[in-house]
């Protein structure tokens, strides 16, 4: 069952710092692919992808399907770390996030219009795609894997947005004039590729004041909390996308990822040492067929 608070109330995991707390020893990740953008244009035409709508909650979404061992020579069960995340399966915690943004949205706690949105992890591109239909500006999707991209976010993403059409531009625009784009890599480097990120190099001209409201006003994040290793690396990003003066994170996951670690609890100390962000639970889901998952809301102080 799913439920949601009226309020927000601040979140503290200890009440006092802990050190040691991410010290647990995973093996090294190979290095990184390279991040690059991705061009709409650049859809795979050789992998099969079929699609079926999903109900969410009086909401109809389509998401496609395409076949881990047609891209990645992989079984279909397989998650490789540093080569393959998982991108290519819809996760129980997309879905979540699309159920309790929309009803953050009915409750007037949110509202896309006209904002920058950002989803990290995309995958099928749900939380993105739900974002674009409610009348965001601009909406970039990331993904580790640039396949991820190319053979299911972006046909996705032309599937659920009326008269989409990716053409061999920087980025695209639907037929509400929201600018669409997609973006590869690991999170280390991305904000030296998106658009509304800080960079040290790219942002050197610009005045702190032009660039203090210049990144994302809401970014998005489904199951991307489940690598130790990587939870510092996803945070120091979200700081440098997120727009100080009143940018969002909603993130939804499981609360324990057992047998690899992570988890939204796990994530969150993460949040409360550094103690920039605040952090509020959105909606709680526990129906038995998983671990209990959770939709967090994050903003600065």
């Amino acid at each position: 069952m799913e439920s949601e608070k009226p309020s927000f109330e601040p979140f503290r995991l200890f009440s006092s710092p802990r050190s040691g707390f991410l010290e647990q020893s995973e093996p090294p990740l190979p290095p990184p692919p390279p991040s690059v953008q991705v061009f709409p244009s650049e859809v795979s035409s050789s992998v099969k992808y079929t699609v079926e709508p999903v109900e969410l909650g009086g909401l109809t979404l389509l998401k496609g399907r395409v076949s881990t061992q047609d891209v990645f020579t992989l079984s279909n069960s397989d998650l490789v770390p540093g080569k393959y995340e998982g991108g290519l399966k819809l996760w129980e915690g997309s879905l979540d996030l699309v159920k309790a943004l929309r009803s953050e949205v009915q409750n007037g706690h949110l509202s896309f219009a006209g904002k920058r949105v950002l989803e990290l992890g995309c995958g099928h591109g749900l939380p993105g795609i739900f974002a674009s239909l409610e009348g965001a500006a601009a909406i970039h999707f990331q993904d580790f894997n640039a396949e991820v991209l190319r053979c299911l976010t972006i046909p996705n993403v032309n599937s659920n947005i009326p008269n989409f059409q990716p053409p061999s531009v920087q980025v695209t625009k639907s037929n509400v004039g929201a600018e669409i784009g997609f973006f590869a890599g690991d999170w280390r480097e991305m904000h030296k590729l998106l658009p509304y990120a800080q960079n040290d190099e790219r942002d050197l001209n610009v005045s702190s004041e032009q660039s203090l409201d210049a990144q994302y006003d809401i970014i998005l994040m489904a199951e991307t909390v489940y690598s130790i290793s990587t939870l510092p690396h996803l945070y120091e990003l979200i700081k440098k996308c997120l727009t100080p003066s009143h940018g969002v994170v909603y993130m939804a996951a499981k609360k324990h990822y057992f047998g690899v670690g992570g988890g939204t609890r796990r994530f969150l100390s993460v949040v409360e040492k550094d103690g920039v962000l605040a952090s509020s639970l959105v909606a709680e889901v526990a129906d038995g067929s998983s671990n209990v998952r959770e939709v967090w809301k994050l903003s600065f102080k």
